[in-house]
């Protein structure tokens, strides 16, 4: 007993700790995930929750071994009532309740490690791909569809969760199913090797229609993510399609794409309904052929009707490990394919090497390189403290260079990084690299909350929230956020009399800013980065979605609260190039031309041609552009 003890509650212990790290979630490093094929990343998986594999198999071959021992004692108490032997039969009762009791509780604590290894593979696949999401930023949608993202970190996460889960059970249903078979041949030859020759046939006689349910559900899958693509498309421009009167049109491309999806999903299912009728047609049919077989058997006196109960016992108890048999299958087919997909995701890297030699060398940069940033392959330097225009006339072209300064987009093989100061940013540590660089894109996105939650973002402490929001000419935007925001209390304290105090900062911002017209959003989150005050700032189009005067009052405020640190701006208006202190011109991806704004424009026709939409190259008036009006 003393020794049984000490097996058991160590083992009990180590349940404990299993269910327990499930309130550990998520976890503190998830891990560097081998992703060069679907089937290495299910591998590591399984590996990184090997203890809780191994813990779920052990409680699993148990529960099976206790529900195998139900059909010998049944029949053992069968014989002793046709014996009338009552000695026998209060033993086989005794046997009964014991592996019932014993079944129980082995269920209970397969199914709590089973769900512990599916809820953990689960947390660490989202763990992985929301460190990815956040380490590519705006870069990941650009290589990877919005809708596939979704799908992965959704539909495809399950799938690969129920493969790390069932791989536990399915160890031990095989186990079971090999023990039953070599006891069913010693014990009845002639059942045993029937059962024996039979259960490799009904474990993978699913196999065949498991390609075609995987492409049926991949298609089911692939028609859903363009629904909610095209669904996110139609919300992020509802302002747009109410203008223009496209509501309509959209609402009907939306409603085709739901009904492909539900086609899709009608065909899966059916081919779901043909594999569970296999799955109980087959597996019954055979137990039929064995009963009839036996009870032939028994009435030539070949075997005892104990002897048939327990065959037939045991053979009932097959049906379900087999089904677990199956169940792996259809986990593997499903869940290879969304690995895939996941390593496809997770083998994105912003560096132009490996993510182990990214991390390799990450640890000996522990402090923000200081210098000029500076682009080997396009020629584009940005001398430090000065703020530095870049004429692109190429939108796409500008935007790609913008994430390629700000180390967002992944370098190729072979391709120069980006350098500050003498530092390639791909060798920097991702959090150090972020806090130095910020690069705020054409379309930035405005996360909802208050305003004063808005600009609570890390910084340097430089720049006050008031003194952004003056930068970036936000007077109008508070004016409009004032009369959303809540009214004080009666019994507050009276305000300092700011404009920025209480009411404006308290107001709330709407889910990607919808609320607020495009100008709008382009100050507040031009007005949030200068809150950050990073070293380093890159801005694409900062002010493209706003009138010429609030244009020129922005540039020349930008120049002053950003003097002394090192700013990047993407434009092609020659009111910021006025106030920058050099003028780069970018065209077919390398540095054309340098120098001033007023040189530029004067001396310069492929300048002159881009900065004035003059295509013969004459010197027009540079009265301010024209841009799209703050609406």
């Amino acid at each position: 007993m003393h020794h049984g003890r000490r097996f058991i509650v160590p083992l009990a212990q180590s349940t404990r700790r299993d269910i327990m790290s499930l309130r550990e979630l998520p976890y503190p490093d998830p891990g560097l995930p081998d992703t060069r094929s679907g089937l290495r990343f299910l591998v590591w998986l399984g590996r990184r929750q090997l203890r809780g594999q191994l813990l779920a198999t052990c409680w699993g071959t148990l529960f099976l071994a206790s529900l195998a021992g139900v059909a010998p004692a049944v029949g053992f108490g069968v014989q002793a009532v046709i014996d009338r032997d009552g000695g026998r039969l209060t033993l086989a009762g005794l046997g009964v309740l014991v592996l019932g009791g014993l079944s129980g509780l082995t269920d209970t604590l397969l199914h709590r490690a089973a769900v512990a290894n599916w809820i953990g593979a689960a947390a660490r696949v989202q763990q992985l791909l929301a460190r990815q999401a956040a380490e590519l930023g705006g870069v990941l949608t650009r290589r990877v569809a919005a809708g596939e993202v979704v799908a992965v970190s959704t539909g495809d996460v399950e799938r690969i969760g129920w493969f790390v889960e069932v791989m536990s059970r399915f160890l031990a249903s095989v186990a079971a199913c090999l023990a039953v078979a070599v006891a069913m041949v010693v014990y009845q030859p002639v059942l045993g090797i029937a059962v024996a020759a039979a259960v490799p046939v009904l474990g993978l006689a699913v196999l065949p229609l498991m390609p075609p349910a995987q492409r049926r559900a991949d298609d089911q899958r692939a028609k859903a993510g363009r629904a909610t693509e095209l669904a996110a498309d139609t919300v992020a421009g509802l302002r747009v399609l109410r203008g223009i009167g496209g509501e309509e049109l959209f609402l009907v491309r939306y409603r085709r794409a739901s009904q492909e999806v539900r086609a899709a999903a009608v065909r899966n299912a059916r081919m779901w309904a043909l594999i569970t009728g296999v799955q109980v047609l087959l597996p019954g049919l055979f137990l039929i052929a064995v009963v009839w077989f036996g009870v032939h058997l028994a009435l030539d006196g070949r075997i005892t009707v104990g002897e048939l109960v327990t065959c037939y016992g045991l053979i009932t108890y097959l049906i379900n490990p087999l089904r677990t048999l199956e169940e792996t299958a259809a986990a593997w087919t499903f869940s290879r394919a969304s690995a895939d997909r996941a390593a496809k995701v997770l083998s994105l890297h912003r560096a132009g090497h490996s993510g182990e030699d990214a991390d390799a060398a990450a640890p000996a940069h522990t402090v923000p390189p200081h210098g000029d940033l500076s682009d080997a392959l396009s020629g584009l330097v940005a001398r430090a403290g000065e703020l530095t225009a870049v004429v692109c006339g190429d939108p796409d072209a500008a935007g790609a260079l913008a994430d390629r300064l700000g180390g967002h987009s992944p370098t190729a093989c072979g391709e120069p990084s980006v350098r500050l100061g003498g530092t390639a940013l791909d060798l920097l540590p991702l959090d150090l690299a972020r806090a130095t660089i910020l690069v705020q894109d054409k379309d930035p996105v405005l996360l909802s909350g208050t305003l004063r939650e808005l600009l609570q973002v890390p910084s340097s402490g430089r720049v006050s929230a008031e003194e952004a929001l003056r930068a970036a000419q936000c007077d109008d935007v508070l004016d409009t956020l004032a009369l959303a925001s809540p009214r004080p209390s009666p019994g507050s304290s009276p305000g300092t009399g700011s404009r920025f105090e209480p009411g404006p900062l308290l107001a709330r911002i709407t889910e990607r800013g919808r609320s607020l017209s495009g100008g709008q959003r382009q100050r507040l989150a031009l007005a949030r980065s200068l809150v950050a005050d990073p070293p380093v700032l890159v801005l694409d189009e900062p002010t493209s979605a706003v009138d010429s005067h609030t244009e020129a009052r922005i540039a020349a405020a930008l120049r002053g609260i950003r003097a002394g640190r090192t700013t990047v701006v993407f434009t092609s208006s020659p009111l910021v190039l006025d106030q920058a202190d050099r003028v780069v011109l970018i065209q077919n991806g390398r540095v054309a031309a340098t120098g001033s704004h007023r040189r530029l424009i004067r001396d310069d026709p492929r300048y002159r041609a881009v900065v004035t939409r003059d295509e013969a190259g004459g010197i027009t008036p540079v009265e301010g552009r024209r841009g799209p009006s703050d609406r």
